[in-house]
């Protein structure tokens, strides 16, 4: 039996039709296959390889701590150098309010420990989610999630949350004095690369601010560069209460984060103590690999070459026949079809043609577009010329 047999017999299914690729080896902004076939990635693990497949500094970090110490006991117990020096370096990026990092083994994670955290210190269980949006899909984050077809199998779900549309001034007054918080993500990914206005974002700040919610950012899919900042939020001129982290944050290995300032984070650590816990956050081998991956998108400077790359994409896919809409920011691109069905089809032969893409989930006519934040020129133009190809015929 071979392997794909094996993975859809033995391991289980996300879908009823799986991609079932079986990728031996990744590379920069290189996928190979079994029978050595290479493709262009533009999906980067949806947003997980901002700095490339195997990044040489994200492996030798891996191999060194693995040869020092891998798991020693529940998150928060022991001192381990990765998380201290992994948090150090966050807090050092951030404004001075972020300060104190809570990491998780994904987004996922994330966001649950977030919305206990906004409970805890407000007193409040109100929570405020918005249309369309993603975060996650275990209970809490579920329940957050923005789109009946994606949350109804599973009801019941966490009561007292409110859905409001999203970029509309008039639902800012359903934040109220029983809201905890305010959960957004920066830019709404699985929604097809929806951007606030910045007038809108200033104003749900304010609102949060005027009835003492907590305002929480969800940048797992938009953090490190890939919208041309390292932070999504910077471009808006405000600060979150809570900012939500996963996907690059690992550099290709599981890892989450909620970040806040010290006294809230605080509110955890008493009544109950252990207030959130998990064996398996913050990993140290995973913290080293973040770590790394952070660095090198810092020196080499990969966030300001973001703009330009998308001018490429741009360029060579806004104007294409057939192309209904295409909206992006920095590298985070949603090509529009008419239906998912064409969507399907063009996806199909680009990843027959050796371009790697998928689409997303509350915007399935969508084509996501989501490459290393390095990805070269040529390939962007090869992975361009494809889709054309690709679309026309």
């Amino acid at each position: 039996m071979n392997q794909r047999d094996l993975f859809l017999r033995h391991v289980a299914q996300t879908s009823e039709a799986p991609l079932a690729l079986e990728f031996v080896r990744a590379e920069g902004s290189y996928l190979w296959d079994a029978k050595g076939k290479r493709y262009i990635d533009l999906i980067g693990g949806i947003s997980v390889c901002n700095v490339g497949h195997r990044h040489p500094a994200v492996v030798a970090a891996i191999k060194d701590q693995a040869d020092r110490y891998l798991h020693t006991m529940v998150y928060g117990e022991t001192v381990q150098t990765p998380q201290v020096g992994y948090a150090r370096l966050l807090a050092e990026h951030l404004p001075p309010s972020l300060n104190c990092v809570y990491f998780t083994n994904s987004g996922t994670e994330a966001v649950e420990g977030a919305m206990k955290l906004a409970k805890r210190a407000t007193g409040r269980t109100e929570i405020v989610g918005f249309l369309e949006a993603y975060h996650g899909s275990s209970q809490g984050a579920l329940s957050l999630m923005g789109d009946e077809y994606w949350r109804n199998a599973f009801r019941p779900l966490l009561p007292g949350i409110h859905h409001l549309r999203h970029n509309d001034t008039r639902d800012l007054a359903r934040i109220g004095s029983q809201t905890a918080c305010v959960v957004l993500e920066t830019i709404q990914g699985e929604a097809g690369v929806r951007a606030p206005d910045a007038a809108w974002m200033r104003a749900l700040r304010e609102r949060c601010d005027q009835v003492g919610a907590l305002l929480v950012l969800d940048e797992i899919q938009c953090g490190f560069g890939r919208n041309g900042t390292l932070w999504a939020f910077e471009q808006y001129g405000i600060v979150p209460d809570i900012l939500l982290l996963g996907k690059a944050l690992g550099g290709g290995m599981p890892l989450g984060a909620f970040v806040a300032d010290r006294s809230l984070m605080y509110e955890l650590a008493s009544k109950p103590v252990l207030g959130h816990i998990t064996t398996f956050g913050g990993h140290p081998v995973s913290c080293a690999a973040g770590m790394a991956a952070m660095r090198a998108l810092l020196a080499e400077r990969m966030v300001e070459g973001v703009a330009e790359r998308e001018t490429w994409f741009r360029t060579a896919l806004e104007n294409l026949p057939g192309v209904r809409a295409l909206r992006s920011r920095g590298l985070m691109i949603a090509l529009e079809f008419d239906s998912f069905e064409t969507n399907k089809q063009v996806i199909d032969r680009a990843i027959a043609a050796g371009v790697f893409t998928d689409w997303f989930l509350h915007s399935a006519q969508s084509m996501r577009i989501v490459p290393p934040l390095n990805i070269s020129r040529e390939d962007v133009q090869r992975a361009c010329e494809i889709l054309a190809l690709c679309i026309s015929s």
